[in-house]
């Protein structure tokens, strides 16, 4: 793959030669700049990215000299030019990423270009892992029916990837079916060291999903951005940045025996939200770090979205490379990422001085415990012995708080249900046992298998091992194994409600499965293998059977899901569903027997054995020295080589679908999953000036931690909504609606989807969920879908804002949260505090994010959303300026005004040029054509 490497001015003379196995390679030494030597790991990573792309302009040699100087205590203020090796893309992001290069190829050649000069300059590379929906589980054919199903749901949109992989250089996709881009990356993918044509230098990535953090765990600085970033790093575009402050997180101790990887990332990320590290690099050190295996190490970078840092790295050592030669990486490269970290100052062993940092934690790993973290968040850790009390203080919020008589559930019309769903016969069980002192709304379900069961709130409705967090990791997902084992040995099953998932995130896994025999212990308890992908985390978790869907929305049940991944926000893992907890493998499998979340595991059975005895979960729970023998003995390199071998090729459906051919993609009307971008219609030269925004409505007044799940469409298509009308009116079939994640590379359907989460409280209404407003130009303002307001404001000509609390846009880093909010006709949001990937991403689509005063929010304020709102200053981004705050007028219906200064978060100048060019793609396509 050719990598696009400019030559670097080199004002510090720091090109060197580097001897490793007999070859000579070049590279840029950072002990050639005094104080680059005391820098903490993620820096001198940054530092020697600036050395060897120095260019006089966009880097200079100011830039080196003040990452060199870096002053831990100070605030971020000097901008800086990031220049990432490689891009990293999952399919959900990474279509509407080809499809917006596909475009810009058609409006480059309009302009007068080349369309051949759109392609990525360094490798990027999808790993197709978003698109499977378990539709089917609980069988021995699950995983084949929903590959399936994924094919003939995507074709539209694998097609247009198998086009792209050959109209562009550089671009490489991952086929279906092969496992989960970030466990992918670690796996086989990241190169730790790059080897340039002999030139040599750290691996840096970034890529289209947060948790791309992930490769943190492996020495790679990389983080999550939004797709209209990542498009434009691929096109040769730097990121710019501020340095950032760096904490330093000390790891001491040993993990206790029972303990498990996820409980030690929900402790670390329960106590880094507390701490306040958005915006920030967060780096691991102490002698903690060499007792923590690369897989630990690579679940606790995952996480850093999840305590919102914008990396959490872990420095190269002797269980980086460890980990390389387990994973199939040949002994040149073994070589080379030891001698260049060691020539770079970049190895950590026992002799490494510490590095200074900008703030400092701590954590003894003997003082982790179990835990589990929910409903709503994945930084609310709950200790697993207080799981059960603090399910029933969360029950208030989701339940009407009456204890209600049992009723009879009816069946569900679920077409998918029927067609795929393993339902289980009731064995009389019930969920509702123990709802002494808590809500009760206890209804009867009749399985079609035969037999009964009771379901109460608290029910566990959906128990699946999934995501790249966890599945990644050896430990938690062999003690799962062993823990299916030993229950079944006492005789224990799952219960017959509960939908049962296992989705690993790497082919590897059900080798290593298949090697210690663990697949007939997990399928046994109902967790067959049902697809490799980003499931349950994402939303893809399928319809429950048509039973226990009618019977939770029948008696409106606040159902939950136990998964082992790291997203569990509102409205995100089903519709039936209101509370989600993360867990480890270990603990889904437990909580699957269990049926419920009001349990307690210390003092509540599993149940009970062939002589009638209790079984507790510590009967069952494998010990850390049989996980590490079953690991021993059934994971080697061979695994890895043998599934990575062909990783480009896929299987006969891959190979045998219709590839499309030409510079340009031949765009299909009738697509219901492929439209053309209209970013760049009728896009000039040069941009149009910016100007200030008068007479703007409020499409959405917002509270705090609003995530960019609640904005950007995800999840499953309701009928009846905006997205599901459009699709009818194409004639799809509402069996065929699939996810509007699926469906990223239509504009249609996702911007009628933006702001439509099941969940999204838009204060304008009183106690309405879902994506819904108030529309202005009707008299009275009455209750509109929110995308069907927005057509009648653009036909007014009446632009729009949205107002928000704190932590604005947290979560992944969904581009069409930025894109949704811009075809809308959102010209600002205004928030307290926003997530440094969303601020971005509105920059990126040119919508300009406004924060209210220190202290003040729109409440304080007085504002109530009914209001027209004009802002002044923007204009003076036309001088090559960016104000630091903008006059906000604030006229209510009385006629009254108020005026409050917003400050204006453009934070560098190169967003500012983003900016004034209506976007980054605009800016780098004017750009690329001038040359």
């Amino acid at each position: 793959m050719e990598l696009t490497v400019a030559e670097s001015k080199n004002s510090f003379n720091a090109k060197r030669k580097l001897e490793v196995g007999g070859k000579s390679y070049d590279y840029f030494a950072l002990d050639a700049v005094p104080g680059m030597e005391k820098l903490p790991y993620s820096l001198k990573v940054l530092g020697e990215n600036l050395l060897r792309n120095e260019d006089g302009a966009n880097i200079t040699e100011d830039h080196i000299k003040a990452i060199a100087n870096w002053v831990p205590s100070a605030d971020p203020s000097i901008e800086i030019q990031f220049t990432p090796a490689r891009v990293i893309m999952q399919d959900f992001t990474g279509v509407a990423c080809v499809v917006d290069l596909a475009t810009m190829r058609e409006a480059v050649k309009t302009l007068g270009g080349d369309p051949d000069q759109v392609n990525p300059l360094n490798p990027a590379e999808m790993v197709i892992d978003h698109s499977v929906i378990i539709e089917a589980f609980g069988s021995e054919d699950a995983l084949a029916k929903n590959v399936e199903i994924e094919y003939q749901r995507n074709e539209e949109r694998y097609k247009l990837l198998r086009w792209g992989t050959g109209a562009f250089s550089n671009f490489r996709v991952v086929p279906p079916g092969t496992g989960i881009v970030h466990q992918v990356n670690i796996e086989y993918l990241a190169r730790v060291v790059f080897d340039n044509d002999g030139l040599t230098y750290p691996d840096t990535c970034v890529g289209t999903d947060s948790h791309t953090t992930m490769e943190n765990g492996l020495g790679v600085l990389g983080w999550g951005v939004g797709g209209i970033e990542a498009e434009a790093a691929m096109l040769g575009q730097p990121i710019s940045m501020l340095i950032p402050r760096v904490v330093g997180f000390k790891l001491t101790g040993d993990i206790k025996p029972g303990v498990t990887a996820t409980d030690v990332v929900l402790t670390v990320t329960d106590m880094l939200r507390q701490h306040g590290v958005v915006g920030k690099f967060v780096e691991f050190y102490g002698a903690g770090v060499a007792k923590l295996p690369l897989a630990n190490r690579a679940t606790i970078g995952n996480m850093s979205p999840e305590f919102g840092s914008t990396a959490a790295m872990f420095p190269i050592d002797q269980e980086t490379v460890k980990y390389l030669a387990l994973t199939g990486r040949d002994e040149k490269t073994l070589e080379l990422v030891e001698a260049y970290a060691k020539a770079q100052g970049m190895w950590l062993d026992e002799n490494t001085p510490e590095a200074e940092y900008s703030e400092y934690l701590e954590l003894d790993l003997s003082t982790v415990v179990p835990s589990i973290a929910g409903p709503k968040r994945p930084q609310d850790r709950i200790e697993l012995s207080s799981a059960k009390e603090q399910f029933r203080k969360d029950l208030h919020n989701y339940s009407d708080g009456e204890v209600k008589e049992p009723v009879k559930a009816s069946a569900a019309d679920s077409e998918l249900a029927a067609d795929y769903n393993e339902s289980r016969p009731g064995n009389g069980e019930s969920a509702a046992e123990g709802a002494e002192g808590r809500p009760s709304s206890p209804i009867t379900v009749t399985s079609p298998k035969g037999g009964e069961y009771t379901l109460d709130h608290g029910m566990v409705a959906i128990a699946s091992i999934t995501s790249c967090t966890n599945t990644s990791n050896p430990s938690v997902m062999v003690g799962a194994g062993l823990l299916a084992r030993k229950a079944l040995e006492k005789g224990l099953s799952a219960k017959p409600w509960v939908k049962t998932i296992c989705a690993p995130g790497s082919q590897v896994v059900n080798g290593y499965f298949k090697r210690a025999d663990l697949w007939k212990d997990l399928e046994g308890l109902g967790f067959y293998l049902a697809g490799f992908g980003c499931a349950t985390c994402i939303g893809n978790s399928g319809p429950l059977p048509a039973e226990v869907s009618a019977a939770i929305n029948e008696a409106d049940l606040a159902a939950t899901a136990v998964l082992s991944g790291n997203r569990n926000f509102e409205g995100r893992i089903s519709p039936d569903v209101k509370m989600n907890y993360l867990a480890s493998p270990i603990l889904v499998i437990a909580y699957a027997i269990a049926g419920t979340m009001d349990f307690d595991f210390e003092t509540d059975a599993l149940g009970q054995d062939a002589e009638g005895n209790d079984v507790f979960l510590k009967d069952i729970w494998p010990s850390t020295e049989e996980i590490e023998e079953t690991i021993q003995a059934s994971i080697s390199s061979e695994l890895y080589d043998e599934d990575y071998k062909d990783v480009f090729a896929g299987d006969e459906r891959w190979q045998n679908l219709p590839t499309p051919e030409g510079k340009t993609f031949a765009w299909d009307d009738a697509s219901s999953y492929i439209r053309k971008a209209p970013y760049f219609d009728e896009m000039g030269m040069e941009p149009e000036a910016v100007s200030d925004i008068k007479g703007a409505r409020v499409l959405a007044a917002l509270g705090d931690s609003v995530t960019t799940d609640h904005i950007s469409p995800a999840s499953s298509i309701k009928p009846g909504t905006p997205a599901a009308q459009y699709l009818d009116s194409m004639g799809v079939a509402r069996k065929d609606y699939n996810s509007l994640g699926a469906r990223r590379g239509n504009h249609e359907v996702m911007v009628r989807g933006t702001f439509a989460n099941i969940r999204l409280q838009n204060q304008l209404l009183d106690g309405v969920s879902g994506g819904y407003t108030r529309d202005f130009t009707q008299e009275g303002g009455p209750q509109s879908f929110i995308y069907d307001a927005a057509q009648n404001y653009k036909a007014a000509g009446t632009p729009l804002v949205v107002i928000g609390g704190k932590e604005y846009g947290t979560g992944s880093s969904r581009d069409w949260a930025a894109k949704g909010t811009l075809l809308l006709g959102v010209k600002a949001v205004f928030a307290e505090s926003f997530e440094r990937i969303h601020r971005s991403n509105l920059i990126g689509m040119g919508v300009v994010p406004l924060q209210f005063p220190e202290g003040e929010s729109w409440k304080s304020l007085g504002i109530d959303g009914t209001e027209t709102f004009d802002i002044e200053g923007l204009e003076e981004l036309n001088n090559g300026t960016t104000p630091k705050t903008v006059k906000v007028t604030v006229t209510k219906e009385s006629g009254e005004s108020f005026d409050f200064d917003a400050v204006v978060r453009i934070d560098t100048p190169g967003e500012a040029d983003y900016y004034r060019h209506g976007g980054i793609l605009q800016f780098v396509l004017r750009n690329m054509i001038k040359g």
